[in-house]
């Protein structure tokens, strides 16, 4: 009988700089990491995605490899924040409920300051550089063979209307590394990357985007002030950065147009609307506003 290949088989490239961060905490934390694995699809948010239906599980263990999540000792998914050129900067510690909810209890932390927390050094001894979580599926979007979705999804994208795959890669930037993750099998066509916050839109690391066409996806509210202040960001870099005219940042307004009240109330994002309004039974429907 032939042996089953596990799903999960490329190991994380841990190079720098947090390999340097290790090197300097000492051996110890080498040897007594506070990561339980770097590459993992059983932390507590890839079982919530699947319990909930939302993803299947072969899909969520797609989604864990494109992404390299990992898992805390105690059960967080570590979203690392890898750039173009494969080095791990940090990585983010978030944990859920069985409702693939955070929990309210658990704040999210930081390898980076975990790591200096273990070894009692001060906060500022090493400042590690964020970047918007998926950057580097950026430079392996033409090359590297990552997984897809194979899911039965109408790939009809309402949202995305005023920038399409045409031409180039299409880049979605949302605001939750959950919700890039499970779009991502979704609609696979796209290239999905989170900031990672409301307000974690720092201009330089729009740079990386510069070869792409950008759409941004902002939450919602009742006095859209999310999508006001992604809509100036993308003004803002668009001067900055001398944005290519052939490539402008769409800031899409789907969900301003289409969330009802009581949703912008609760500042749902896009994964919250598809799973709430049936999306994928009335794509036909939403396609034609």
């Amino acid at each position: 009988m032939a042996t089953r290949r596990p799903l999960l088989r490329p190991s994380l490239d841990w190079s720098t700089p947090i390999q340097e961060y290790v090197n300097l905490l000492g051996k110890g934390l080498q040897q007594r990491p506070l990561w339980a694995y770097r590459l993992s699809a059983k932390s507590c948010f890839c079982r919530a995605v699947v319990q909930c239906g939302i993803l299947t599980h072969r899909q969520m263990v797609h989604a864990a490899l494109r992404y390299r999540l990992g898992r805390s000792k105690n059960d967080a998914v570590i979203y690392w924040q890898i750039d173009q050129l494969g080095n791990v900067n940090d990585g983010k510690l978030m944990w859920y409920g069985p409702d693939c909810h955070r929990l309210k209890n658990c704040n999210a932390t930081w390898v980076s300051f975990l790591m200096k927390k273990h070894c009692g050094l001060p906060q500022d001894t090493f400042q590690p550089t964020h970047v918007f979580f998926g950057t580097h599926l950026l430079s392996n979007y033409l090359s590297a063979p990552f997984f897809t979705g194979r899911g039965a999804y109408p790939k009809r994208t309402p949202f995305l209307s005023g920038g399409g795959a045409r031409g180039g890669a299409t880049v979605c930037l949302v605001e939750a590394e959950k919700s890039a993750i499970i779009l991502s099998e979704l609609y696979p066509q796209y290239i999905w990357i989170a900031s990672g916050g409301l307000f974690e839109l720092q201009l330089s690391k729009f740079y990386a985007l510069m070869r792409y066409k950008v759409i941004m996806i902002p939450d919602t509210d009742p006095d859209g002030k999310a999508y006001t202040l992604w809509y100036e960001t993308a003004q803002k870099v668009s001067k900055l950065f001398l944005w290519p005219r052939h490539n402008p940042i769409y800031v899409s307004d789907f969900l301003e147009r289409h969330a009802t009240a009581d949703q912008k109330r609760r500042k749902i994002d896009l994964v919250d609307y598809i799973l709430e309004s049936n999306y994928f039974a009335n794509a036909n429907q939403l396609a034609n506003k």
